[in-house]
C-alpha cells in the first residue's frame, strides 16, 4: 500500500474555484466513508481549510487511486470532474509525505509560517479517527506532521516569515498603520465561534479594541468565547454574546467585522452592510437601495473629457485665423506644431487654418477625390504658417479628476471559504472589505524569511526519516513471521529429542533447548538486522518479498502478524483515550 494525496489549493486554483469546491462537515464525512469503501483505498483522511481541500488515502494502485479520488472529490464538492481536474495536484509516496510536512510547517500556506494549520491537521485526524477511516498510515502521517510542524516553529524563526491569516488580514485592513494603533478603541463584531473566529477575537482583544461582540448560531459557544475574552487578564476588552438575529443592529455599532463560519451561503449581503453603514453614518436611503451615484457606490466612472475653454490668443489679437471656429480641445501653437506631422494630420491643420471643414480621413473613407485635395490643403497650411507663424494643433484631452473615495467607517474581514460576506461590498462607499481573494493577492509577493530555508531542511530530513521508518515497519511482520517459524522448528526438534531420549532429565533438557535456540538466534540475527537496514532505504520494499520467498513463509502468517500489531495499537490507543477521559472527569 502507498500514500496518495489528490487536492487543490490557493496555489493551483483561483479563489472562486476553491469557494465552489469547499466541503461542509457532512460532505467531508461522506467523502471519507465513500473513499474507504472504494476499491483502491483502505484508509483516508481529508484536510479541508479556507484555502485547500486535500484527500489523503492509502492505495494499492496509483492510476486507479488517482482516478477514484479525483472522481470522489468532484462528486462531493459539486464541481464537474472536467472543470475540477485542471486545478488538481497529485503527490505520491515520499512526495506526498513531503507535501504534508510542508503544509504542517506553514510553507504551503497563503501566509508563509502561519500556525493555524496545525490545529486544522489535528481536527482532520480526529475526524478520520472518529469515522474509523484512519489506519496505521494516516495516524503515523498526521501525528508525525504535527510533530514536524511544532519542531519547525520551535527550532526556527518561521513565525517571523509570516503571520496567521487573522493577523495578516488585520494588517491589510489597517493599510500600513500598526494594528495596535488602528484597533485602539474600536468596536468589533466577530461572526462565528470556531477556531478561526476565536483566534480573530483574541487577536483583536490583544490589539486593544474596546468591545467585542460574538454572534454565533450556537449560543453556548458564543457565550463561552465571550467569557474567555472577558476573563483574560492580558486585556481589558468588554465581550458579550448575541444571537445571529442581532447582527443587522450590531452592524450599525461596529467599526470592524470579522466573519468565519461554516455557512454555505452569504452571512452578510451587500444590502445588509449598506443598511448598517446608513444607520451609522446617516447616508441617504438611495445608497442602500443601490440608486446612489456611481461614486457613492464606489464604482469607477468612465473617463470623461471636460470641455476646454476657448482658445486664448494672448498677444496675437491680429491673427487672421478664425479662432472662434476652432473646435474645443485645440490650441494655437507656433511653427513647432508642423514638425514631425504626417500628411493626414497636416491636411487637418490646413483645413482648420483655412477656416474650412474638410476632414481628410472621413473623405478617404467615403471614397472621395481626396488625393486631388492634397496640394491645396498642404499649400494652405504652408501659407498660413508663413504668414502668421501659428496653426491650430490638437491637444490631448484632460480626464476629469475622480472624486476621492471617502475614508472607511466599516472594516470587513472575511476569512470563510466559501465566503461569508458579499463581494459586492467592495463597491460600497465607507466600507473596506478584505477577503481570501484579496489576501491571496497581497501575500503573493510577500518576502520570505531566511528561516524558511532551515524549515525546508527540517522537512527534507523528516521525510527521509519517516520513509525509512515506514519501510522498516513494512518488513517487521515478515521478520516476526520468520522468527516464529524458527521457534516452531526448535520446539519440534526438542519434542522429537524427548521421544528419542525419554530418560532425559529436566536440567539437561533445558540446557539442550537453550543451546539450540542460541544457535538459531545467531544464525538469524545478522540477516534480520541487515534486511531491516536495507528495507529502510529507498526501494527496499522488495527485501520483504525476498525473505518470504527464501524461507518459504506463509503470506497468511505474515498478514496475521500485521493484523495483530494493528489490533494491539488500537487497543493501546483506546486505553490511552479512556485514561485521559477518566483523568479529565465529567464535563
Amino acid at each position: 500500500m502507498s500514500l496518495l494525496v489528490v487536492g487543490l489549493s490557493h496555489r493551483s486554483a483561483p479563489v472562486n474555484m476553491l469557494d465552489r469546491a469547499s466541503l461542509s462537515l457532512d460532505a467531508q464525512t461522506k467523502l471519507l466513508q465513500d473513499t474507504v469503501a472504494a476499491e483502491p483505498a483502505t484508509e483516508a483522511a481529508v484536510l479541508a481549510t479556507c484555502n485547500r481541500i486535500e484527500l489523503y488515502a492509502d492505495v494499492d494502485k496509483f492510476h486507479a487511486g488517482v482516478a477514484e479520488l479525483s472522481t470522489l472529490l468532484a462528486q462531493h464538492s459539486g464541481v464537474g470532474l472536467e472543470e475540477l481536474t485542471p486545478h488538481l495536484y497529485v503527490h505520491y509516496e515520499d512526495r506526498a509525505v513531503h507535501h504534508m510536512f510542508s503544509v504542517a510547517c506553514g510553507l504551503d500556506s497563503m501566509v508563509v509560517g502561519e500556525g493555524q494549520i496545525l490545529g486544522q491537521i489535528k481536527d482532520s485526524l480526529a475526524r478520520a479517527q472518529g469515522l474509523h477511516t484512519a489506519g496505521r498510515l494516516m495516524n503515523d502521517l498526521f501525528q508525525q506532521s504535527l510533530r514536524v510542524g511544532k519542531r519547525a516553529h520551535s527550532e526556527t524563526g518561521i513565525d517571523r516569515a509570516g503571520q496567521s491569516l487573522v493577523t495578516f488580514g488585520l494588517e491589510q485592513l489597517a493599510l500600513g498603520t500598526p494594528v495596535t494603533t488602528w484597533a485602539q478603541g474600536r468596536k468589533a463584531l466577530v461572526i462565528g465561534a470556531g477556531s478561526m473566529s476565536s483566534l480573530a477575537a483574541a487577536t483583536l482583544a490583544r490589539a486593544g479594541v474596546a468591545e467585542i461582540v460574538i454572534a454565533n448560531r450556537t449560543a453556548d459557544r458564543a457565550e463561552r468565547l465571550a467569557e474567555i475574552l472577558t476573563e483574560d487578564d492580558g486585556t481589558d476588552v468588554m465581550a458579550r454574546a448575541v444571537p445571529m438575529e442581532s447582527v443587522p443592529f450590531e452592524l450599525t455599532r461596529a467599526d470592524v467585522v470579522v466573519s468565519c463560519t461554516g455557512a454555505t451561503g452569504l452571512v452578510l449581503t451587500a444590502e445588509a452592510i449598506a443598511a448598517g453603514v446608513e444607520g451609522r453614518v446617516g447616508a441617504q436611503p438611495e445608497t442602500v437601495r443601490g440608486k446612489a451615484p456611481e461614486t457613492v457606490r464606489g464604482e469607477v466612472p468612465e473617463a470623461r473629457t471636460a470641455p476646454l475653454p476657448p482658445v486664448s490668443t494672448g498677444a496675437d489679437e491680429d491673427c487672421p485665423l478664425d479662432l472662434a471656429s476652432v473646435p474645443p480641445g485645440f490650441s494655437v501653437m507656433g511653427e513647432a506644431a508642423v514638425a514631425g506631422m504626417d500628411a493626414a494630420t497636416l491636411e487637418q491643420h490646413a483645413a482648420w487654418a483655412a477656416g474650412g471643414t474638410v476632414d481628410r480621413r472621413r473623405a478617404a473613407r467615403r471614397g472621395g477625390d481626396a488625393d486631388r485635395a492634397d496640394p491645396e490643403l498642404i499649400g494652405a497650411l504652408a501659407a498660413t504658417a508663413a504668414s502668421v507663424g501659428r496653426i491650430p494643433e490638437r491637444r490631448r484631452p484632460e480626464p476629469v479628476a475622480e472624486p476621492p473615495r471617502p475614508e472607511p467607517v466599516l472594516y470587513l474581514l472575511d476569512l470563510a471559504m466559501p465566503r461569508d460576506i458579499d463581494a459586492a461590498a467592495h463597491r460600497l462607499a465607507g466600507v473596506r472589505l478584505v477577503d481570501i481573494e484579496r489576501l491571496a493577492e497581497a501575500s503573493a509577493d510577500a518576502p520570505m524569511a531566511a528561516d524558511v530555508d532551515q524549515v525546508r531542511r527540517i522537512v527534507s530530513h523528516e521525510v527521509a526519516a519517516f520513509g525509512a521508518a515506514q519501510r522498516a515497519a513494512h518488513i517487521t511482520p515478515t521478520v516476526v513471521a520468520l522468527r516464529t517459524m524458527a521457534a516452531d522448528v526448535v520446539a519440534g526438534e526438542i519434542a522429537r529429542l524427548e521421544g528419542r531420549l525419554p530418560g532425559l532429565d529436566d536440567k539437561h533438557r533445558a540446557e539442550i533447548t537453550q543451546t539450540v535456540r542460541r544457535v538459531v538466534d545467531k544464525l538469524l540475527h545478522a540477516p534480520t538486522v541487515r534486511v531491516k537496514q536495507l528495507a529502510a532505504e529507498p526501494g527496499g520494499a522488495g527485501y520483504a518479498d525476498a525473505l518470504r520467498t527464501l524461507f518459504d513463509l506463509d503470506p497468511e502468517t505474515v498478514a496475521s502478524v500485521s493484523r495483530a500489531e494493528e489490533s494491539n495499537e488500537k487497543n493501546a490507543k483506546i486505553a490511552t483515550n479512556a485514561n485521559i477521559a477518566e483523568n479529565r472527569g465529567p464535563a
